[in-house]
């Protein structure tokens, strides 16, 4: 056996010698990118550099041939490149006999045990420490009853919640502040410290309003196969002009009447309404709740804005009165395969398709665009997506004021697009900021009351100067930013987005999987995640792994199977995002317990190393393909 180790061995040395060679050169070629970088962290940028030129290469067949000696096959070299390499080529002289080469370990070079504690040390920098026994951290995304409850704050502390994610793009300062305010007082009743992230909400990419069809409303009982009455529809009947009703949320609707007719009525009394199609319907008042009452409906009612009623007690006509004012109901557009939508400028209301006599369609349903930059940059033939891909199309014509779309993707029985969805253009390069002016004024409402900034729809490096500008203008400078990896452009441009990063640390990556897999395509979002995760650990940056993990059980209080799998996945990363939802503090007990026991594990991969392209460091603004 001894020949053939031999022979394996001449064959590797000046291969590994070779890939060696190669990383100290794209060091040295990137020595002004690396002196830019903060002294703290220059080590890590030399590692990232060496491990791109690893990356440069299909070392896969080495990989095979290194097994076979039973040596490291180089596949968790992210954080350690330059010793790895060093290490397989000690080995692999010392297996042929001969003296190995005298290196003195140079300045900065990474040693193996060291990159864990280069990465360790930073995630604990911008993260802070994770709760119990785990490694990861978890990150909850607010609802707006943080700011108005207290009591939350506390239970998702003591739940496992190692960071509070603030979303920009909903609620206000104010609101912002108070649940900074509730969360600084959960840490001193819980005796536990907890992050605080505000998510910026970068531009704007989403759909418009859709014109309202009208003050309309209904609701209906819940009934069994035979059609019997399982659950009578809860109406809500409140004083006129009270705009809300902390009780609305456990009811089916909600009907705004004249405070004196509610003031005479009481339990076990009936309102009789004028329903729209000229029939008449009951509701039976069964509780009072303070100024208001619940009524049960064992009828689907269909009610326009001012339909009449009338209140009775047993066969006596108490009092008469009209329903109202009713909200604006619009409802969403239904898209199927072979559809025609139109892309409109903001200020134009969607609508629902116009039709002819003969039920041809006379005009498409169009809604509108939140960003203008649209209309500059989208060209026929491109692929457009909507609602997180659950619609698709390709856009027909471009007018600069108009976009023709046909729908190519869409649910049998056809998909509802509604307001306030995201819009996904994957072919479409558009040269537009990721800091808006928006961003700024909330950055100058947080800066001093947050820990952490994230930027969304990061492209280049240009956008990570812009909010270091901005977080130093602010006086802000040593807040952690969290660069979110959501766009083709950021994933080919991440090694020089890191670099720029690492100017200003500390600082993380979001993997932003709902956008990253609608822009870049399902069937390549794994791979895609998985180089993410490479990079981030060969810079030493931390990683939050982020969207729908355990999303059934926040909202319905089950998990799936394939759920749980996923979140087990993200033991992986050093924090773990979870949104809001009605169980929340469940799921993040649930998540707490499974990545603690996850951890064990965490360490199993054993990547083989083909060629990435995202190891070419293209340098200039890169937001193109």
């Amino acid at each position: 056996m001894a020949l053939p180790v031999r022979r394996i061995t001449e064959h590797l040395i000046p291969a590994i010698e070779s890939l060696r060679r190669h990383a100290l050169d794209v060091e040295r070629a990137h020595a002004r990118e690396i002196e830019a970088v903060h002294p703290r962290h220059q080590d890590s940028a030399r590692n990232l550099l060496h491990y791109l030129a690893l990356r440069q290469s299909d070392i896969r067949d080495l990989q095979r041939e290194l097994g076979m000696l039973g040596l490291s096959r180089l596949g968790r070299a992210e954080a350690h490149t330059l010793s790895s390499l060093d290490a397989v080529l000690a080995a692999l002289h010392a297996m042929a006999g001969r003296e190995p080469p005298r290196r003195r370990t140079r300045h900065g070079q990474v040693g193996i045990a060291g990159g864990a504690l280069h990465l360790n040390d930073h995630a604990e920098t911008l993260l802070g420490k994770p709760g119990g026994r785990r490694a990861t951290r978890i990150m909850v995304t607010m609802p707006s009853e943080a700011a108005t409850e207290p009591g939350l704050l506390t239970d998702l502390l003591r739940a496992g919640m190692d960071v509070m994610r603030i979303n920009c793009a909903h609620d206000d300062a104010d609101a912002w502040l108070a649940m900074i305010r509730n969360l600084r007082a959960a840490e001193a009743a819980t005796g536990r410290a907890c992050r605080v992230y505000a998510d910026l909400a970068g531009p704007k990419l989403r759909t418009g309003d859709i014109r309202p069809v009208g003050r309309v409303i209904d609701f209906k009982p819940r009934r069994d196969v035979w059609g019997r009455v399982e659950q009578p529809a809860r109406v809500l009947l409140i004083p006129r002009g009270q705009t809300t009703s902390p009780t609305a949320q456990d009811v089916d609707a909600v009907l705004p009447l004249e405070p004196a007719l509610l003031a005479q009525a009481k339990p076990g009394d009936r309102l009789e309404l004028e329903d729209n199609r000229g029939s008449h319907r009951r509701l039976h008042l069964v509780e009072r709740r303070g100024e208001s009452l619940l009524a049960h409906a064992e009828r689907h009612v269909y009610l326009s804005d001012g339909a009449a009623c009338i209140l009775y007690r047993g066969g006596d006509q108490l009092a008469a009165g009209r329903v109202g004012p009713l909200p604006e109901r619009v409802l969403p557009l239904t898209l199927k395969v072979g559809d025609r939508l139109l892309l409109t400028p903001e200020d134009q209301p969607g609508e629902h398709a116009r039709l002819d006599t003969q039920g041809r369609v006379e005009r498409p349903a169009s809604i509108p665009c939140t960003l203008p930059a649209v209309f500059d940059a989208a060209a026929p033939g491109q692929r457009i997506w909507f609602d997180d891909g659950r619609i698709g199309g390709r856009i027909l014509a471009n007018s600069g004021r108009e976009i023709g779309v046909e729908i190519t993707h869409a649910a049998p029985e056809g998909s509802r697009l509604r307001p306030e969805k995201g819009i996904n253009l994957p072919d479409t390069r558009m040269d537009i900021p990721a800091l808006t002016p928006k961003d700024l004024e909330d950055l100058r409402a947080l800066a001093g009351q947050v820990d952490i900034v994230g930027l969304s729809f990061v492209r280049a490096p240009e956008d990570v100067h812009a909010l270091q500008a901005a977080l130093r203008a602010l006086d802000a400078g040593g807040v952690g930013t969290v660069l979110k990896i959501e766009t083709p452009q950021a994933f080919e441009n991440l090694a020089l987005i890191l670099l720029a990063a690492l100017a200003s640390p500390p600082v993380g990556l979001m993997v932003a999987r709902g956008d990253l897999a609608v822009e870049v395509g399902f069937e390549r979002l794994a791979e895609v995640q998985e180089e993410i995760l490479w990079l981030a650990e060969a810079a030493h940056v931390p990683v939050i792994w982020a969207t729908q993990v355990l999303e059934g059980m926040a909202k319905r209080g089950l998990p799936s199977r394939a759920e749980v799998s996923d979140a087990a996945f993200g033991v992986r990363a050093e924090c773990v995002m979870l949104n809001k939802g009605p169980y929340i503090i469940e799921t993040v007990a649930f998540l707490a317990d499974l990545l603690q026991r996850m951890q064990a594990h965490r360490d199993k991969t054993r990547p083989m190393l083909r060629r990435l392209a995202v190891s070419q460091l293209k340098k200039g603004k890169g937001n193109g393909g």
